[in-house]
């Protein structure tokens, strides 16, 4: 019988949601606020610089892509208000 790991998915899911969580919550701690949305430009530039380097294999980096992305879809949601 060969191997198998049925829904290993949800195992990348759980993984996937943990890295994200992490690396919101340590860049809240960072900069001092409650939510990624409360992030400035300038803050979100300074974390984009520090993800410039990355070589996007690294195990973090979709974290820090996940929470840019967050913080982009607010301001689009509010500049359209």
């Amino acid at each position: 019988m060969a191997f198998e790991w049925n829904r290993m998915y949800k195992w990348d899911e759980n993984y996937e949601r943990q890295m994200v969580e992490d690396v919101s919550e340590y860049i809240c701690e960072y900069y001092n606020v409650e939510e990624i949305e409360d992030l400035t430009q300038e803050q979100i530039n300074e974390i984009s610089a520090f993800c410039e380097g990355f070589d996007w294999q690294i195990i973090m980096a979709p974290g820090f892509r996940y929470i840019i992305n967050q913080w982009e879809d607010a301001q689009w949601e509010v500049s359209e208000r």
